[in-house]
């Protein structure tokens, strides 16, 4: 009987306002854990200290009590729990058809940095949001993800975005951006990454300035003025290392620096642009940098290409980004090496991932210097910007498993800027799917929890 209330009382407690702790033995704990492992089949975290269930959060387990996974463990589970933060989860592994226990540890939600050191430390695969409900990879092996990002800064917000997952993935040491191409022209639009890198706290990352790509562009959300913002007391809002005199790297040469100084099929692209920086990087010669071609370079340099653009399926249409820069977009796709493999991240893919302007300035209020709540609340953001770009961003990071990919093929790009696509399982081409409205809440509350860090 006394079993059967404490199991009412745990399912009752999170509900009620009451701040009675109950006095609950080690013994009995055993029981009531067992039992949540039967009642929560997708997980849970509980404090041993009022057997309620925290709602915010990082959660991570300690290594110590890793493969506890049936009753007789419990005690040895909680023994450890109780000497350090007094919390046990547990989640259950359908590979192995098994449900784990462990002692665990809750970082504030805006601590993800820590969280995943600590995860690392204790060789955890994941961190789990508790208030969003998602998983955060750890990388505790220590996968080696080189990236060079490829934007065209200063229209659209969802640059901004990308170029920020791209921070806090190297916060989280899940990848090295090697540096950031601007397809773009104008050096303000350079400036606004230079900016973004110092705030960051990552001032040495190099930046490439395409200058002769697109001439007058359309701009949706015109916050090529971001670098320049001042305070009422006229001072630079955001510090820069470049400065108003200094000159940036063309972009082409940058790629051909950067490349040259990895090892063979290391590099990923994250491409969320034009491609007018590819597409002069692969019409190159040998230069200083390198005695290979740009093609050349690219075929043993570059491992994979993720872009953002294309349109697919039963439509036939132009691609945006494509049509833009069409005379460089048909370069690339004639001198794209074969070898090189290609993710395609189609608009319809980021259209539901709506981040509202409100919820944006919500998620920074940490802070009242930040460039993107700047942008977002001097500038009209309320233009139809959806979060298309990071989708390219999180998939090179992330691979493939958060994706759902087509089958392998070749895309060729027409006059008109459509993007046909043929089967072929020796293709180098894949797209991204749309996803369902729980995928979609999932990525978009990965993005949010970025945003929130500091």
């Amino acid at each position: 009987m006394r079993k059967t209330f404490l199991l009412f009382l745990l399912l009752v407690l999170p509900w009620v306002g009451s701040s009675a702790q109950p006095r609950v033995s080690d013994k009995e704990l055993v029981s009531v854990i067992w039992a949540m492992g039967q009642m929560f089949p997708d997980g849970f975290t509980l404090s041993l200290d009022s057997l309620r269930q925290p709602t915010k959060g990082l959660a991570v387990s300690y290594l110590a009590t890793q493969n506890s996974f049936d009753k007789k463990s419990l005690p040895a589970v909680i023994k450890h729990a109780r000497a350090h933060d007094n919390l046990v989860g547990g989640w259950y592994d359908p590979e192995e058809g098994k449900y784990y226990f462990d002692s665990s540890r809750i970082f504030p939600e805006d601590s993800l940095a820590a969280a995943l050191a600590f995860a690392r430390e204790n060789q955890q695969h994941t961190v789990y949001d508790l208030a969003k409900g998602i998983n955060i990879k750890s990388n505790y092996e220590q996968e080696d993800v080189r990236i060079i990002l490829d934007c065209d800064m200063g229209s659209s917000t969802d640059d901004l975005f990308a170029l920020m997952m791209l921070y806090r993935y190297m916060d989280m040491q899940r990848c090295r951006l090697l540096g950031v191409i601007v397809d773009r022209m104008g050096k303000a639009n350079a400036d606004i990454v230079d900016a973004m890198n110092l705030y960051y706290g990552y001032p040495d990352i190099p930046i490439g300035l395409e200058t002769k790509g697109v001439e007058n562009p359309p701009v949706w959300i015109p916050y090529h003025n971001l670098a320049y913002a001042r305070t009422i007391d006229s001072e630079l809002m955001f510090r820069r290392s470049i400065g108003d005199q200094g000159h940036y790297m063309e972009s082409y040469k940058l790629y051909r620096k950067l490349l040259s100084e990895q090892p063979d099929h290391s590099v990923k692209i994250a491409s969320i642009g034009f491609v007018t920086s590819l597409a002069r990087l692969l019409e190159s010669g040998p230069d200083e940098y390198s005695p290979l071609s740009g093609v050349e370079l690219v075929r043993r340099k570059v491992k994979t290409i993720y872009a953002m653009g294309g349109v697919f399926g039963k439509a036939v249409e132009p691609d945006y980004n494509f049509l833009q820069a069409i005379d460089f977009s048909l370069k690339f796709f004639e001198l794209l090496p074969k070898e090189v493999d290609i993710v395609f991240s189609p608009g319809e893919v980021g259209d539901p991932l709506d981040y509202r302007p409100e919820q944006v300035i919500a998620d920074l209020s940490w802070t009242d210097c930040h460039p993107i709540k700047w942008t977002y609340q001097f500038l009209n953001c309320d233009t139809g910007q959806k979060m298309w770009d990071p989708q390219a961003v999180i998939n090179a990071v992330e691979g493939d498993d958060l994706y759902k990919l087509s089958p392998r093929g070749w895309v060729t790009l027409t006059p008109a800027g459509e993007t046909l696509f043929t089967l072929d399982p020796k293709g180098n081409a894949r797209y991204q799917y749309p996803g369902d409205p729980v995928w979609c809440d999932l990525v978009l509350k990965y993005i949010r929890l970025m945003a929130i860090q500091h």
